[in-house]
C-alpha cells in the first residue's frame, strides 16, 4: 500500500454513518470501557483486512505526528 493512500475518504458520505455509530457505541461507557471497545474493534478491523503489510502501514501512519 502506497503512503498516499493511507487516510483516504473511502467511505464518502458513509462516513458520517460510520462516525455517529461509533460515537453511539461509546455512550455511556467509563474510559476504560471505551478504550476497551477501541481496542476490539481496532484488533476486528485489523483481521478483516487481514494484510500484514498494510496494517503495518496503517500503524506507522498513526505513529506519525
Amino acid at each position: 500500500m502506497e503512503k498516499s493512500e493511507i487516510g483516504q475518504d473511502r467511505l464518502g458520505p458513509a462516513g458520517d454513518d460510520f462516525y455517529a455509530a461509533l460515537m453511539k457505541a461509546h455512550e455511556g461507557l467509563s474510559f476504560e470501557e471505551s478504550a476497551h471497545l477501541n481496542a476490539k474493534l481496532v484488533l476486528l478491523l485489523a483481521n478483516q483486512v487481514g494484510d500484514l503489510g498494510v496494517i503495518h502501514a496503517v500503524l506507522k501512519a498513526a505513529q506519525e505526528k
